[in-house]
């Protein structure tokens, strides 16, 4: 019953911002590595932003550092990504991806859409 739920996409206009939320049940959340992913049209998936399950430790990607912040509650199960000086670019379909290291199982939520248009 493990679930992963991503929440807040939607349209912004460029230079605005968004919180995506990604609410985690059925397995260890704080023990667990969370990443953010994003895919466009056409594009691969790529990673967007990590937490660590331990240590809070954070990794961006280029493209987003100094824009986004990755963030977790471990009290909510949940995980943040805060989204700031959006950009046409970052159109996308969000996804919450969760590494559970016993096992190394990997979970995947459903996406939610954001885009950046004026």
């Amino acid at each position: 019953q493990v679930q992963l739920v991503e929440s807040g996409g939607g349209l912004v206009q460029p230079g605005g911002s968004l919180r995506l939320s990604c609410a985690a049940s059925g397995f260890s959340f704080s023990t667990s590595v969370m990443s953010w992913y994003r895919q466009a049209p056409g594009k691969e998936r790529e990673l967007v932003a990590t937490i660590t399950g331990a240590s809070g430790t954070t990794t961006y990607a280029d493209s987003v550092k100094g824009r986004f912040t990755i963030a977790k509650d471990n009290a909510k199960n949940t995980v943040y990504l805060q989204m700031n000086s959006l950009k046409p670019e970052d159109t996308a379909v969000y996804y919450c991806k969760a590494l559970v290291l016993f096992g190394r199982r990997v979970y995947w939520g459903q996406g939610t859409q954001v885009t950046v248009s004026s």
